[in-house]
């Protein structure tokens, strides 16, 4: 029972140290070109690009690296991270952790559906409310890795979510992207639309 409980505390000591602590201020030395898409602040001009002001930091630095790692694809950032170390990233996620998030505005004729959708879910379809994981005003679990949602631009969830429907969604086989494209193939298009426009202006 001893050799049992000294291996697991082994087996979580190196996994702790395996994780770098991030260095938010090291991190805004590092994001020249990050910014050029993401904003200096995390906070994208353009909503094809997703806003990362005020992402898990958890969850920004597993997203990192399973584009490095190609287990998640996306095309605008192939190579952008090759060179970075698991510091790099770790102090990134850091600083774009700590930034504050711009919130937008939902369509007013989408918000009633969007609201049921994102707080209820639909027994009927079986979907769960997404505030289950991603918290009623949408910022998400970080200690879980569950990604903040709250003022991400419409275009930019319309199109995770459109891409999680697909088999291949260019995202790594974990249990959090199956969790997902569990829960999109149940959404229709009309659906969608309504949910990305309310988690735009939800805060």
């Amino acid at each position: 029972m001893n050799k049992l409980i000294v291996s697991l505390l082994l087996t979580l000591g190196i996994t702790g140290v395996a994780h770098a602590a991030g260095d938010a201020r090291a991190g805004q030395t590092k994001i020249a070109v990050c910014g050029a898409c993401h904003g200096a602040d995390g906070n994208s001009p353009v909503p094809n690009f997703p806003k990362l002001a005020g992402q898990g930091e958890r969850y920004l630095a597993k997203q990192m690296h399973d584009i490095k790692d190609g287990k998640r694809t996306v095309l605008e950032m192939t190579g952008l991270l090759a060179n970075s170390s698991d510091q790099d990233i770790a102090d990134l996620a850091a600083y774009f952790a700590g930034q504050k998030g711009s919130v937008g505005a939902a369509d007013p004729k989408l918000v009633a559906r969007g609201e049921k959708l994102f707080r209820g879910g639909d027994l009927s379809k079986g979907l769960p409310a997404c505030a289950g994981c991603h918290a009623p005003n949408g910022t998400g679990n970080a200690a879980a890795g569950f990604p903040h949602l709250s003022g991400q631009y419409a275009q930019y969830t319309a199109k995770q979510l459109t891409d999680f429907r697909r088999e291949d969604a260019g995202r790594a086989n974990d249990g959090d992207a199956m969790t997902m494209r569990t829960i999109a193939r149940k959404l229709s298009d009309e659906d969608i639309a309504a949910l990305s426009s309310y988690i735009e202006g939800l805060h």
